[in-house]
């Protein structure tokens, strides 16, 4: 936990440099991107043939996105919604500081999640006409007729997952084991449905600048919105709270009980002070 609140504690002063934070936070958009490019380029063949395994195959190959951001180094709103919350609870950074760097990294992800839409876009792998382009405008289709309370849950139970896998990398000191549970908490969060915020920064802005007719700038803005405020309660009050609470102070400590058996005996009775 003093890691997190100290890691808490860098990505706040890392503002201060602006132009740097700025670079970190539109890769980190630009990976949860490559991941989801490569989720549809995978999957989509299986969804043109109506094949179960669509969501399974989807979940097999997005863990590549929280992978490159750890591994690469990114900052991924969903992720600092956990983080920048032990932090402010341990005290090594305000609530003011937490929001503003959480709104900062937020807007930088939209940033590279559109300059990477873009770049994918004029590169014509997911044309309309290819079986990328279809489930790109399927998923934007089932997004839109998701109702408020739905996108909200699915978003909670998302970035459980998704701050469940950033928690466990740092507790873990071997590479693979840091890749393996990082697979694992995606495949969960994909192949289950559930909305993460970032991914479909990149999403919408497939639609978006694609000109796709099921993608809308106010459909774009009731997602960031319902799909933000959903993963910073899974992130930030479920799993960075939660877990603040068991390592302290939160936590009530108990005073040492010596056992009877070890406890020396008295010799000679103890006065008792008014």
């Amino acid at each position: 936990m003093e890691f997190q609140r100290a890691a808490a504690r860098t990505k706040v002063e890392s503002t201060r440099r602006p132009i740097a934070y700025t670079v970190q936070s539109m890769l980190a958009g630009a990976y949860i991107g490559v991941a989801v490019v490569l989720m549809v380029s995978a999957a989509g063949p299986f969804l043109a043939a109506g094949s179960p395994a669509t969501k399974l195959v989807s979940g097999l190959v997005f863990g590549v996105a929280l992978t490159l951001v750890i591994i690469a180094g990114g900052e991924l709103v969903t992720s600092n919604m956990m983080t920048l919350t032990q932090g402010a609870i341990g005290g090594r950074i305000s609530w003011r500081e937490g929001g503003v760097t959480m709104l900062f990294c937020f807007v930088m992800n939209i940033v590279g999640s559109f300059a990477f839409a873009a770049l994918v876009h004029f590169s014509g792998v997911l044309g309309p006409e290819t079986p990328g382009g279809t489930m790109i405008a399927s998923m934007l289709t089932a997004k839109g007729s998701e109702s408020t309370t739905e996108l909200f849950f699915r978003a909670i139970l998302c970035n459980i997952l998704v701050c469940l896998a950033a928690w466990s990398a740092v507790r873990l000191t071997s590479e693979g084991a840091k890749l393996a549970v990082i697979f694992w908490c995606l495949l969960a969060f994909i192949t289950s449905g559930f909305e993460h915020v970032v991914a479909n920064m990149t999403t919408f802005g497939l639609g978006l600048i694609g000109g796709l007719p099921e993608a809308s700038w106010g459909e774009f803005a009731r997602n960031m919105a319902v799909v933000g405020l959903g993963n910073l309660v899974g992130g930030g009050l479920i799993v960075g709270l939660g877990y603040a609470v068991i390592a302290g102070p939160l936590r009530p400590r108990l005073p040492l009980v010596p056992d009877a058996a070890s406890a020396p005996a008295a010799t000679e009775p103890v006065a008792v002070q008014a």
